[in-house]
């Protein structure tokens, strides 16, 4: 891939490694100071494979990561990028042989920068980073209670942030493929598996309500891939369409019924929707407990919709690299 050249033009990256896959976001900040978007990818590596059982990152995981950081920094070479964040979160935070995982960004982000490396994000701050970039173009995000839920692969984060109050955030460890690999052992799972599985999201979701005030939100967003693919479903989209999903808003009902339904099928039969990566199919089905679990919670108060967002932690990593460059 090749980019057009823009001599006024500063060029940043902002890198997301999560437990299920890693992205890459590449935009400049042009003479007028505006930023432009030029370049978005994701490339599933399943770094937290066998992660919340062994406590360490699997050689084949890492290798995945190797060959992905590879692609992404000859792109990033490509487009002139000057200065590049990668986040490391969930997986990275529970891993005893992160030093691997560290060596290899550093010889890669090295050749885009200098004494580059990946920054451990810790959970609180993901929440933030998270919001951050969730309510880029959500109209009216200052005026009202708005709850970002951010549904990874190892945990889920919530942050509640409203007109006259302290953002609240909590990280809970629960994540598709944290919860696929602890509870879901068949495809589609036994009604066993399922019990278990919701029994541990139900008393999370009793801990998340204790540390951030779920009663008082008025609208619930939701990034990442799981939310991101449910809202491509639930549109009945024939393929994953960016442009429709961004900000579109979903009835919570119709949402957990999509989740609900996905829970039920095995990989194969969930690759019949056309906008489900071959990827994730294996692990939503952990992202739709907990898509159940909050949906019910916020149903239950009289919510009745869920707007979700193309952007999230991605978009909030790159406004820090570009705070810090001006």
């Amino acid at each position: 891939m090749t980019s057009s050249t823009n001599e006024s033009a500063q060029r940043f990256a902002a890198i997301d490694c999560g437990t299920n896959s890693i992205r890459l976001l590449i935009a400049e900040r042009t003479a007028d100071g505006s930023i432009r978007e030029l370049n978005r990818d994701n490339i599933i590596v399943r770094l937290g494979q066998g992660v919340d059982a062994s406590g360490r990152f699997v050689p084949e995981a890492l290798s995945r990561v190797d060959a992905a950081l590879s692609t992404y920094t000859d792109r990033m070479v490509d487009f002139g990028v000057v200065d590049v964040m990668m986040g490391a979160t969930s997986a990275t935070r529970d891993a005893r042989n992160r030093d691997e995982f560290f060596d290899i960004t550093a010889r890669h982000l090295g050749r885009v920068k200098e004494g580059a490396v990946a920054e451990v994000i810790t959970g609180e701050r993901e929440a933030e980073l998270s919001f951050a970039g969730a309510v880029t173009d959500l109209p009216g995000a200052t005026e009202r209670n708005v709850c970002v839920i951010d549904l990874g692969g190892g945990s889920t984060e919530f942050v509640v942030h409203g007109p006259g109050r302290e953002p609240q955030a909590y990280s809970a460890d629960m994540g598709c493929v944290r919860l696929t690999e602890r509870f879901l052992h068949s495809q589609p799972p036994a009604e066993d598996e399922i019990a278990a599985a919701r029994e541990y999201v139900d008393g999370l979701m009793d801990v998340v309500a204790s540390r951030v005030e779920l009663g008082v939100v008025e609208q619930v967003v939701g990034v990442a891939g799981t939310m991101t693919t449910l809202s491509a479903i639930t549109q009945g989209l024939d393929s994953y369409q960016p442009e429709k999903i961004h900000m579109s808003t979903l009835s919570l009902e119709d949402f957990r019924a999509t989740a609900r339904e996905l829970l039920g099928r095995t990989p194969e039969q969930r690759c019949e929707f056309g906008p489900m990566h071959p990827g994730r199919a294996d692990v939503i089905g952990g992202g739709a407990i907990v898509v159940d679990a909050f949906t019910t919670r916020f149903l239950d108060a009289g919510l009745v919709d869920i707007t979700v967002s193309e952007k999230d932690i991605l978009d909030g990593i790159l406004a820090e690299v570009v705070a810090r460059n001006s």
